[in-house]
């Protein structure tokens, strides 16, 4: 574990090349010292989703949510979509302690300015920047689906619920594009008329409320779902595009 041992005289040690690390030993304690930390996405438009809004007596209302993409930081202006509400974050906390900023992976607590009330947000909800690149609701988005466990066949119109971040709403199979293979991602079929488990397939979807999720490509962790139906997992999904809703005026 710590130091080499001589009952192990087979063991030649390891050694890791890559891009970013290049290095060898013997124990553990030499692996666990050689792991690349890893870089979080702060260069990117801030995306909160909210798991749960509170109203404090004193303070007002204080959203609470895992930083996923961006910083989040006193004074700054955010929007939270789908409900398209802006206001001035007043303060940052996680663990009861005041943050100057918080960063991806971060669990925190932000009050925010009365303009914006308790009853208005909700968990599903997401914050970002009102300067770079808010969030905002969508009409529909294009999704890359892998059927895992279903008893039947599933056909245009199916309605499951997604879990995508912290959001749990149901959405329409508004149209199955083609079938793709699972794994190389080649086109198999055009406008299948059902899928069953096991197939992967290319479907444009609706949410039935109003929802925000983003392309895995920009935002990772807003782009990945699972379809939840008959109390488990039937399916994953990984989203490609969106259909954003038009901002009237």
């Amino acid at each position: 574990m710590i130091e080499a041992s001589k009952n192990t005289p087979w063991f030649k040690g390891w050694e890791v090349k890559s891009r970013k690390v290049d290095a060898s030993g013997i124990t553990v304690k030499e692996a666990v010292d050689a792991f690349y930390p890893p870089e979080y996405p702060t260069n990117k438009p801030l995306r909160l989703p909210l798991q749960d809004v509170y109203k404090i007596r004193g303070i007002g209302t204080v959203p609470v949510g895992r930083v996923e993409t961006g910083t989040i930081q006193a004074g700054m202006d955010v929007t939270f979509a789908p409900c398209n509400l802006t206001t001035k974050v007043m303060s940052v906390e996680m663990h009861h302690e005041t943050l100057t900023k918080a960063v991806p992976g971060y669990n925190v607590g932000f009050n925010i300015e009365d303009n914006v009330s308790y009853e208005e947000l909700r968990r599903g909800y997401v914050a970002g920047d009102s300067n770079n690149d808010p969030p905002r609701k969508v009409e529909s988005f294009d999704a890359q689906v892998i059927i895992l466990n279903h008893p039947g066949t599933i056909s245009q119109g199916y309605t499951p619920v997604l879990d995508c971040h912290t959001a749990h709403i149901a959405c329409k199979f508004s149209k199955l594009k083609e079938k793709i293979d699972r794994r190389s991602g080649r086109r198999l079929e055009d406008a299948p008329k059902s899928i069953k488990s096991g197939d992967a397939a290319m479907i444009t979807l609706i949410p039935q409320k109003p929802m925000v999720v983003e392309p895995f490509a920009s935002y990772p962790p807003l782009g990945r779902f699972t379809v939840r139906d008959l109390r488990q997992t039937v399916g994953v999904g990984i989203i490609k595009a969106v259909d954003y809703q038009k901002v009237s005026g």
